[in-house]
């Protein structure tokens, strides 16, 4: 179990845990973090259903880094759908070097209390495609 610069109380992991075992009617959805510079807290941002990645790219801070649970509508060829959790650090090239260093200080340590064993960086909002998740979840 990994230590961390900031805290995540037990009601919004709760939460998270919620999302996680929700059903959606279609679409991906997503649970956006942040860290709380004051109280060093992780704390929830906004939650998300039937997002469409675009759409979630221009919701994200273009100079702040985030935590986002991502539940991803992965559709096969034979009909099945499923929804797949990917936990993204969203961490533009823009953001002052001090708050990306207090943002990665946090990842691990926020990825395995939410229990979101997939995880991803991305710098650049062209590469948050459809086709960048899939490769991710393999």
């Amino acid at each position: 179990m990994s230590s961390s610069t900031c805290e995540i109380d037990s009601q919004l992991l709760e939460k998270i845990k919620k999302f996680r075992f929700a059903k959606y009617s279609s679409g991906n959805a997503a649970f956006v973090l942040q860290i709380d510079r004051k109280q060093l807290k992780i704390v929830e941002e906004e939650v998300y259903d039937a997002v469409s990645l675009e759409e979630l790219i221009e919701e994200l801070p273009e100079n702040s880094p985030r935590f986002i649970i991502l539940s991803y509508e992965r559709k096969y060829s034979d009909g099945r759908v499923n929804y797949p959790l990917l936990f993204i650090y969203w961490s533009p090239s823009s953001a002052k070097a001090e708050i990306n260093m207090l943002y990665a200080s946090a990842k691990t340590f926020v990825q395995e209390k939410t229990d979101v064993t997939r995880g991803v960086d991305i710098r650049d909002p062209e590469s948050f495609t459809d086709e960048y998740i899939l490769k991710h979840l393999g």
